[in-house]
């Protein structure tokens, strides 16, 4: 079992213990550790990248309670440093929680978000509602949307028996596993690319603006 500290820490770097390294082949390794900052792929965003001991974390799975950091590189067993890295990490929580805001804001015109995926150029939510309700309109939606992370509600994290609920403020909390911005402002403005609806099931695109270089 890994314990998974990125559900209440922000920290991007700290110390574990190497339980297990295995060779996986074409010169990558599966390390399994005590306790890891790193988010693996999965609840609809993509794991996160950094280094462990002196190698490279290329991506990290998650297989029940234990995480897998597949690396480019072995670590010997025992006391190790890992670091998240910084920008994809934030890119990632930017996306998540702009898609919890966007269902927090289609929630009032009747539409309930049942899936998301929050890749990078690849944000969308999928909502279901009763039939006959309308359409949102794609300028409203946006403005509605962006009018909750302008307010910048503080994001509020807390645990339970089925798992943690994360919220922002007085918005509704969802049970979820991601990584999450601490206020709404971090996310910055947000993009409606694409509504689409068939059979019933809405599915509103989005994307976030990249950071200057």
């Amino acid at each position: 079992m890994t314990e998974r500290l990125y559900f209440f820490s922000d920290a991007l770097e700290t110390t574990a213990t190497v339980l297990s390294c295995t060779d996986a082949g074409d010169g990558i390794y599966a390390v399994v550790l005590d306790r890891s900052l790193f988010h693996p792929q999965g609840g609809g965003q993509p794991s996160d990248t950094g280094v462990l001991g002196g190698v490279r974390v290329l991506k990290v799975l998650s297989e029940g309670d234990t995480l897998r950091h597949i690396t480019d590189g072995p670590v010997a067993p025992g006391p190790v440093t890992l670091r998240v890295e910084a920008a994809p990490r934030l890119l990632h929580s930017r996306l998540h929680s702009a898609g919890h805001v966007l269902a927090a804001a289609a929630a009032p015109s009747g539409w309930r978000a049942v899936k998301a995926h929050h890749w990078p150029g690849e944000g969308r939510v999928v909502f279901e509602a009763p039939p006959l309700t309308p359409v949102p309109d794609t300028a409203a939606l946006t403005a509605a949307t962006n009018a909750l992370i302008g307010g910048g509600h503080q994001r509020v994290i807390t645990p339970g028996p089925d798992g943690r609920q994360v919220g922002f403020g007085l918005l509704p909390a969802t049970l979820c596993g991601g990584t999450h911005v601490t206020e709404l402002s971090v996310i910055g403005p947000i993009r409606l690319t694409r509504i689409s609806l068939k059979k019933g099931v809405l599915t509103v695109s989005y994307d976030v603006d990249l950071p200057p270089d």
